[in-house]
């Protein structure tokens, strides 16, 4: 019996290099993985946020996916992509990356293990998270019934998050 399929969302940032580069090859690098990439997001230019503000503005997007890989499978997967991407992993918390895939939502899947909390403990605080996933999914809630539309509303958080324009063609495509 083939594995359930389920849907998923993805966050996709980078900093350092070809970040558009990066945010592509990421895509078919998932995609070799066994994910399938139903839709991308605008890639959007956004400031750094968190420990280390000093660096260089990322460019981020989001992608719906669908996937039979088991939740841990793809984390392990999409930090085998970063890894392929040139992402060191003892670096500190925040610092410049050539890519970061955050896996957001998987389905309606609520987890916590030492690896992987799901849904991501900050997508309804990050501004440079919620208004991809919003442009993928306007009604996209949390398996609780959050409304995203709704946190990105109530955010206090005003970084600065502007439309880059697409990842050569494959913003808001459906596959």
């Amino acid at each position: 019996m083939a594995p359930q399929r389920r849907v998923g969302y993805l966050g996709l940032g980078s900093n350092v290099g070809d970040s558009a580069g990066h945010l592509r090859a990421a895509l078919e690098l998932l995609e070799a993985e066994g994910v399938v990439i139903d839709a991308v997001s605008s890639a959007y230019v956004t400031e750094p946020v968190g420990e280390i503000l000093d660096q260089p503005d990322f460019l981020n997007a989001a992608a719906r996916i669908r996937t039979g890989l088991e939740p841990e499978e793809l984390l392990d997967a999409c930090k085998r992509v970063e890894a392929e991407r040139g992402r060191q992993f003892d670096l500190p918390h925040h610092s410049p990356r050539p890519l970061d895939v955050d896996l957001l939502l998987l389905g309606d899947l609520e987890l916590s293990t030492d690896r992987l909390t799901l849904p991501h403990r900050e997508v309804t605080t990050r501004r440079f998270e919620l208004i991809p996933l919003l442009e993928l999914d306007p009604s996209l809630a949390l398996p609780d019934g959050t409304s995203l539309d709704h946190a990105l509303g109530s955010l206090p958080d005003r970084s600065r998050v502007e439309r880059a324009g697409g990842l050569a063609g494959r913003a808001c495509q459906d596959h």
